[in-house]
């Protein structure tokens, strides 16, 4: 529902009870965040829109500062444990309304809380004072609202910028367009959202982008399927720049839904071939979708299993033949936790170490595909240095035919500079944002 509806006061307790149990399916039994969600509100179809925004904003907004919470309420002596769990995530609730802004006397009116849940409300800020005392290592962690061994990485990562990274982190992300350029310009584009009385602005980063500022459902307007555009957060469409590809021979190595492999087919003008690869064959199907709805026809799909002998023969055609080779590895997602909150508390040290291994093989399958004088590029939406500068440097250990090139080689100088660390693409939320991002052009010798 819309229109009238959204100038409507919330309806507090429908709210509240949508969000718990969003909440309560991610928390306690595993579910993904826009899983969740999608599947409580698919069910509260009494709601109103801007209900079911303030749900989704709620959830995401204590997902963001989950540990932030835990130790603001431990300090507050809520006893969590000693709560029935409806108990504990309404005074989650609770606490991060508190964070972003509401007051204690508003928030315990309208959540409905108990005279002894509410003195732990106004207890908050007294906690909250003995964080701050805390050594920073440790105060870092819990106001991040990360797990210790990524707490400790980003300290080393980013140094005194660490809180400030971390704060844009916890904030919502921007929803972002990419104009295809196959069906549109990116000024006309612009004018078509306004009739659609869509408020957008262009991305100061990306010449594609546009930032969409009215909040409604993107995928239901004419001007999205009609395939005037995608939904492609700034940077990612920056790593897509990197590639720069030629209207010949280029691979997508991990095309994944496709994404980055339509900003390719434009970046060809719909010609040459765009061979799109993927382990997983039902993304591969989404792809041809969005393909057919952006009008692209010079993408090539093949599915490929993760590793054994069968790989080989299925790459055999395309070896030494690619102008370009795209390997947008799988990995952390830790540049991506502004709109994925939830997978920060999912990762673990074993898995991260399994997600360099895994990008260093795919680089080792993958470079093969490279013709004398073309270009790997290497891409993650990780900020961390050993899934981006350390796997590409292992690779250039083994592989003395290739060697880096800066992004302002395929930028341009002036954005080049904005966008790099040394040799390398290196975006991230505080500094630039975008989602964290990483890319590296890897120039193969003629």
């Amino acid at each position: 529902m819309s229109g009238t509806f959204d100038e409507r006061p919330l309806r507090e307790d429908l709210v509240s009870q949508a969000a718990l149990e969003a909440y309560g399916a991610v928390r306690h039994e595993g579910w993904l965040a826009d899983r969740a969600l999608d599947h409580v509100l698919r069910t509260k179809r009494h709601l109103y829109s801007n209900e079911r925004r303030a749900v989704a904003e709620r959830v995401y907004a204590l997902l963001r500062r989950q540990r932030t919470v835990d130790a603001l309420l431990d300090r507050a002596g809520a006893r969590l444990d000693q709560r029935p769990t409806t108990e504990q995530d309404l005074l989650r609730l609770s606490a991060s309304r508190l964070l972003h802004g509401e007051s204690p006397d508003r928030v315990a009116r309208t959540a409905g809380l108990r005279p002894d849940e509410s003195r732990v409300l106004e207890s908050l800020a007294g906690a909250a004072a003995g964080l701050r005392a805390l050594p920073r290592a440790e105060r870092f962690a819990l106001d991040a609202s990360l797990p210790d061994f990524l707490a400790a990485r980003f300290l080393r990562q980013f140094g005194d910028r660490a809180e400030a990274e971390a704060a844009a982190m916890n904030e919502r992300a921007p929803l972002t367009a990419r104009v295809n350029l196959l069906r549109t310009t990116r000024a006309a584009l612009l004018e078509r959202l306004r009739a659609e009385d869509v408020d957008a602005r262009p991305t100061p980063l990306s010449p594609l982008g546009l930032f969409l500022e009215t909040r409604q459902n993107a995928f239901a307007l004419p001007s999205f399927r009609e395939g005037l555009f995608e939904l492609q957060d700034e940077g990612s469409q920056l790593l897509g720049m990197l590639v720069d590809a030629p209207p010949t021979r280029v691979v997508d190595a991990c095309a994944g839904a496709g994404g980055k492999t339509l900003q390719l087919a434009a970046q060809m003008r719909n010609r040459g071939e765009l061979f799109a690869l993927d382990i997983d064959a039902r993304r591969l199907e989404e792809l041809k979708r969005r393909a057919r709805r952006a009008g692209v026809h010079n993408v090539r799909i093949r599915p490929i299993p993760a590793s054994g002998p069968e790989v080989a023969p299925l790459l055999a055609d395309l070896v030494g033949s690619a102008d370009r080779v795209l390997v947008d590895a799988p990995c952390s997602g830790t540049g991506t936790f502004r709109r994925k909150p939830d997978a920060r508390y999912r990762l673990t040290e074993a898995m991260l170490a399994q997600h360099v291994e895994r990008q260093r093989q795919l680089l080792e399958q993958f470079a093969p595909l490279v013709r004398p004088g073309g270009r790997l590029v290497y891409g993650t939406c990780s900020v961390l240095e050993e899934e981006n500068e350390s796997v590409v440097a292992k690779f250039l250990e083994r592989h003395s035919t290739f060697r880096t090139l800066p992004p302002a080689d395929r930028l341009g100088p002036e954005l080049g500079e904005k966008v790099s660390t040394g040799d390398f693409l290196r975006l991230s939320p505080g500094r630039h944002g975008t989602d964290g991002f990483f890319g590296a052009i890897l120039l193969r010798a003629r």
